[in-house]
């Protein structure tokens, strides 16, 4: 199996020095460390982690703002450590896509399901996100096909059967899928 990897961002090097101990015992490999949110932006672009362990409070970029684009950028999911637990960082990590808060001081025992949990949960959205263009995309297709069936239902004086079973022999005769001959068809006949 392999070792799931791991970004550690905290402004603190001892703190980053601890986590990477404690996460190399527990069998993770740490890929880097960091010490503000833009490096921590950057080297994640650069390595595509597993996921990423980072503090808010960092200079420049805090660690939330941070999360908010690797989680547009879909490259990782984030699991926030902080001393801090104010309801509006909670609201603003939320918003900004994060999948785990731990507050400091947390145990060792912790980590793990958090940074599973971060995994399967990102996993999860990425699935989602396919089936939704899936389905818009069969959904497009479907639109075109129905256009191109009224089409030839009209000029050619066909039945809808007839006009869908067209589209689909000259799809399988041309080797294209059924949206491009639609769309062909579509074309052709646009006044």
């Amino acid at each position: 199996m392999e070792r799931v990897r791991v970004i550690i961002a905290d402004d603190e090097s001892l703190v980053r020095v601890d986590l990477r101990e404690t996460l190399t015992e527990q069998g993770y490999l740490v890929v880097g460390e960091v010490g503000d949110g833009q490096s921590v932006v950057n080297m994640a672009r650069e390595l595509n982690p597993d996921v990423v362990m980072m503090d808010i409070r960092m200079p420049g970029l805090d660690g939330i703002e941070a999360a908010r684009i690797l989680t547009q950028e879909k490259i990782a999911p984030v699991v926030l450590l902080s001393a801090y637990s104010q309801r509006d960082l909670i609201d603003r990590a939320k918003e900004a896509g994060v999948v785990g808060y731990l507050v400091k001081p947390f145990r060792e025992t912790d980590l793990a399901p958090a940074i599973e949990l971060a995994i399967a949960r990102f996993g999860e959205f990425r699935a989602l996100e396919q089936e939704v263009g899936n389905l818009t995309e069969a959904l497009e297709t479907r639109k075109k096909v129905e256009r191109a069936k009224g089409i030839l239902m009209e000029k050619q004086n066909m039945t809808e059967g007839e006009a869908f079973r067209k589209i689909q022999k000259m799809s399988m005769n041309t080797r294209k899928p059924m949206k491009d001959v639609a769309e062909a068809i579509i074309l052709a006949n646009v006044d």
